[in-house]
């Protein structure tokens, strides 16, 4: 037996609850779950009716047992113009079969393959900070994380990766994020400034991605180990077809676009969080020191940088850089008590249930040691998911845990990073859950 609706605020008559959402989206979620508990329903515009679901068996039920009733939402959606249809955006057996080629490039022992990149590309980078002064630490880490996409994807540099892909990629980001949030999604073939400027900057890119595909297709013999040679490389078992350079170009872009927005975002917001719990951050060098001592980092300390991994567990659990995931019914489906209806949408966030207490003890407090005992173990599978689940879970999820690890304890190993200013950081919720303002820090050699 399914109830008629679920609790929820009831917002006003044509725009809803939109007002509040747009002005707080994470102080709105966040006061929903409080107020109205596990299912919550709100209105975002006349018709839209969205559902904000909060409870871990419910959430799997979205993502997992009956994911086959939902499509990726339509702010997703929106990013095909960017990203055409790559992981992100795809859907049904493309999606299927697209994954099953690009899962190889993913596993364990590549990862490990790529922790040396990881680590030269940052001793590189932070080869040029100078004691004492004051860098915008959110800004480098965008800098470090495209050096590091670009090294394991393409072979390139650092000062390559920046040059040819930084400048484009970051226009594309800001013009889809500008798209994603606008109430009405112009069509791209309207010459408005914005739509030519997001052009301009995918043709740039496109223009990179392709010269670089062509350029390993006409080399004589494949010498590299990179993420571009895997794909290059991967055929569908059942038909032993290959990548089309399209499909190559859109995967290329997605595995960018989610690779270092993301991991750079994580990394900032745990370094902001290290330096204003000073307890923490003195066990995370204790730790640097016991492991390393005075040897330079390798990709096999990573699993013994036990602590260092808790502290990322637990900044992800505070500022998850996925903080929602949206889904849109695409055939009618019950979830718990409730009959959702196609083409209404689903919210599942994890910046709100990575904060519920009855899982995690001061959920608001920054506490790694919570992650040391098996924590992982006893949750609920979906009351801790910041790298979403299912079979859309983010096939990059080992990457960036070994990336986000592998650059702390590098720079941890140097250098004491120290707020400019003690205020609180408020967290933007853009594609990705950024600090607004950025983040300012003095670097101090350890």
């Amino acid at each position: 037996m399914t109830n008629n609706s679920p609790p929820g605020p009831k917002g006003k008559l044509v725009t809803g609850n939109l007002d509040e959402f747009q002005v707080d989206p994470l102080k709105f979620l966040r006061h929903l779950r409080s107020k109205y508990g596990d299912f919550v329903k709100f209105r975002l515009g006349p018709f839209q009716n969205i559902y904000l679901i909060n409870e871990p068996e419910l959430i799997k039920e979205v993502l997992v047992t009956k994911h086959k009733s939902f499509v990726k939402s339509k702010d997703i959606q929106t990013l095909k113009t960017v990203l055409g249809d790559g992981l992100l955006t795809s859907e049904k057996d493309k999606h299927k079969t697209q994954r099953r080629l690009i899962q190889p490039s993913f596993t364990r022992s590549r990862i490990m393959g790529y922790g040396k990149d990881m680590i030269d590309t940052t001793s590189l980078y932070i080869s040029s900070w100078k004691n004492g002064e004051l860098r915008t630490i959110s800004e480098d880490m965008m800098n470090l994380t495209l050096g590091i996409i670009s090294k394991t994807m393409f072979s390139m540099d650092l000062k390559e990766g920046a040059q040819v892909i930084g400048g484009p990629m970051d226009t594309v980001m800001k013009q889809s994020i500008k798209r994603m949030r606008s109430l009405i999604k112009l069509p791209l073939w309207l010459p408005t400034p914005q739509n030519r400027k997001l052009k301009h900057a995918i043709q740039a890119l496109d223009d990179v991605l392709y010269e670089i595909i062509n350029k390993r297709k006409q080399e004589q013999e494949d010498t590299y180990e990179d993420l571009l040679s895997v794909l290059m490389k991967a055929k569908d078992s059942g038909e032993n077809i290959g990548m089309s350079d399209i499909q190559l170009r859109d995967e290329l872009m997605t595995i960018f676009l989610a690779g270092h927005e993301t991991t750079a975002n994580a990394l900032t917001w745990t370094f902001y969080l290290l330096s204003r719990h000073p307890n923490v951050e003195k066990k995370f060098n204790q730790e640097i020191d016991t492991v390393l001592g005075s040897n330079p980092l390798a990709p096999e300390h990573y699993k013994d940088l036990t602590y260092t991994q808790c502290i990322v567990w637990e900044s992800l659990r505070l500022y998850p850089p996925a903080y929602v995931i949206g889904r849109q019914v695409e055939t009618d489906v019950q979830i718990g008590n409730y009959q959702l209806r196609k083409g209404e949408m689903v919210l599942m966030s994890q910046y709100v249930a990575h904060r519920n207490e009855t899982y995690f003890a001061e959920p608001d407090s920054f506490i790694p040691e919570r992650f040391e005992d098996g924590l992982m173990k006893s949750l609920p599978t979906y009351a801790f998911f910041p790298f979403g689940g299912g079979p859309r879970v983010c096939i990059g999820n080992h990457f960036s845990l070994m990336e986000t690890v592998l650059v702390l304890a590098c720079i941890g190993q140097k250098y004491q990073l120290i707020l400019s200013d003690d205020a609180l950081l408020h967290p933007l919720p853009l594609i990705t859950l950024r600090p607004k303002g950025g983040l300012k820090m003095f670097v101090k050699e350890r």
